[in-house]
């Protein structure tokens, strides 16, 4: 088994960031620090630059992530090939989801996987749709979920789950319009929206095209790169007015925090999506994963 602190390396060598690569591994920062500094004595070099809150590979660096990457690699190979002596699904598997993927709905099936499949060691990168493409072109994971309207010729879709955008604002003591704000009218709110490359904000755009609308002539009060901040925002803001996933509302709904404003003219559907590189089959636990989660959400 490949040495923990080399993952840790990678985890800070693709993120170029402590902080994520702590959160990426569940362990704490000082923990990601001291293995850091183990490999740095270890070969006695610099691994890292930290300048002005930027951390960048060195030369050293780079070549030990050259090598850490064809370590695990052939590691997966290896574990796959043993497994497969006996049909079982073991090894790692790298996922990456878009935060409303990430957030809302993959956390929940981890543990039924997890019990089915213990041989598998599992991570999950949160991040939106774009980089999640990017990572899986990169080599970084093995099995990708975003939403949104971009498609790479590079990489396979596979339709997996029905979604859909609606407008909210914090909830008012009248409640929801009684009818429908025209579209106009809703616009002409600040606007909270998810961040560029992000799959929510790829659909908006879309639709509002379809409506001869640019975002950019739009008062955009705030971009975030998650879900759970334009929530938190809204709700301090009375005047603002946020798209956000259904599925990512259903607390805030019940506890009568926001409320769905209901816009003339404008649907916003989109389809969560399991992506692979095109061409390149899916490892066993990848491949018995996608298989896992498209059973549940064809039971629901």
């Amino acid at each position: 088994m490949p040495d923990f602190r080399l993952r840790v390396f990678q985890a800070v060598a693709r993120h170029l960031s402590f902080t994520k690569a702590a959160q990426e591994l569940y362990i704490s920062q000082p923990a990601i620090t001291k293995h850091i500094r183990e490999l740095e004595t270890t070969y006695a070099q610099r691994l890292f630059e930290r300048r002005a809150g930027r951390v960048s590979l060195t030369e050293a660096g780079a070549l030990l992530l050259a090598h850490a990457d064809a370590v695990a690699d052939l590691h997966q190979q290896l574990t796959g090939r043993l497994q497969a002596l006996h049909g079982e699904a073991a090894g790692r598997l790298r996922l990456g989801a878009s935060t409303t993927l990430a957030q809302y709905e993959l956390p929940a099936l981890l543990p039924g996987f997890q019990q089915r499949y213990p041989q598998v060691e599992l991570t999950l990168l949160n991040a939106n749709s774009e980089q999640i493409a990017e990572a899986l072109l990169q080599g970084q994971l093995d099995l990708g979920f975003v939403e949104g309207r971009a498609k790479s010729r590079d990489l396979h879709y596979e339709p997996l789950l029905a979604d859909e955008l609606v407008a909210v604002r914090r909830a008012t003591p009248a409640g929801p319009p009684p009818e429908p704000l025209a579209l106009a009218v809703a616009l002409a709110h600040p606007l909270v929206l998810r961040e560029r490359g992000s799959g929510t904000l790829e659909v908006l755009e879309f639709a509002l095209r379809e409506q001869k609308i640019r975002l950019s002539d739009l008062r955009v009060a705030f971009y975030f790169d998650n879900t759970e901040a334009i929530k938190t925002y809204l709700e301090a803001a009375p005047q603002a007015l946020g798209f956000v996933s259904r599925r990512a509302l259903t607390r805030e709904l019940a506890a009568g925090l926001l409320e769905e404003v209901p816009v003339v003219g404008l649907r916003l559907p989109r389809q969560f999506e399991a992506l692979w590189v095109q061409g390149q089959p899916l490892t066993r636990p990848a491949e018995r994963f996608l298989r896992f989660v498209q059973q549940r959400y064809n039971q629901k």
